[in-house]
């Protein structure tokens, strides 16, 4: 693979503390997948796997996007969240405070039973703070979480895509019937022995890039659903890619037809 996928430099240059590369960097990414793009339809003019890698590009292009355009957006839900924090603190202080004074002025026996009902809707109204405040910290977190979990479930559909693509290429077709094949070149798709070799190596290949485009996705996120799901795509390529190497290997190891 072209190693232009690796790494931004860390802000700072090398010398500021840690790697000179610590993140990835979604513009290069993005050029992987356009000479990936080339090499496919170059090599393969007519099939649509070339197609699928356009399709990832425009997701990392999505996930540049978010990642260079929503600041504002970002910053703007934030602040909003707060200021409405904010205000259910001062209403809950201003109704509180309201009813103290109520309990304050009032006299005679029914005083210490006016207490506990202040004391009973101050524990109430306190536990319902807690929840709303609880519910409105999370909104700015809940929104990118969906967000972010879309683009995933993009790139979990096009890794399955990448991996019907290299399904339906059967190698056995290439092998003799002395080796356990069957003689022909009909399941194959009509490729011969280096071309279909070709052929997996950029699925792999494009699967490594649906990989690191949903890495890119945790780049800026600490969610732990987020972060689970961006593991659980890496998991699933590697073993579609691994799959996709023992076919490579079964055709190195395997005698071509005369």
């Amino acid at each position: 693979m072209v190693a232009y996928a690796v790494a931004m430099p860390a802000s700072g240059g090398p010398g500021a503390g840690g790697s000179a590369y610590e993140r990835l960097d979604p513009s290069k990414v993005t050029l992987t997948l356009t000479r990936l793009h080339a090499r496919i339809t170059a090599t393969f003019p007519g099939r649509h796997l070339a197609e699928v890698a356009i399709e990832v590009r425009d997701v990392v292009d999505r996930i540049e996007r978010q990642l260079t355009e929503r600041a504002p957006w970002w910053r703007a839900v934030r602040i909003l969240s707060r200021l409405a924090i904010v205000l259910l603190l001062v209403l809950i202080g201003v109704a509180l405070v309201s009813a103290i004074r109520t309990g304050i002025t009032q006299t005679g026996d029914v005083k210490a039973l006016d207490w506990l009902q202040i004391v009973e809707s101050g524990v109430n109204d306190g536990v319902f703070a807690g929840l709303a405040i609880y519910f409105l910290i999370s909104v700015p977190n809940r929104i990118r979480r969906n967000r972010t979990l879309g683009i995933l479930h993009r790139l979990r559909s096009l890794a399955h895509i990448v991996d019907m693509h290299q399904m339906n290429k059967d190698p056995d077709e290439l092998f003799p019937p002395r080796e356990g094949g069957r003689g022909g070149i009909g399941g194959a798709d009509r490729m011969t022995r280096a071309e279909l070799g070709r052929y997996y190596d950029f699925c792999s290949e494009l699967l490594s890039l649906t990989s690191k485009a949903a890495a890119l996705c945790a780049e800026e996120s600490a969610d732990a659903i987020v972060l689970d799901t961006v593991s659980e795509i890496e998991n699933l390529t590697t073993g579609m890619s691994r799959k996709i190497w023992q076919k490579i290997s079964l055709l190195r190891t395997t005698t071509p037809l005369a």
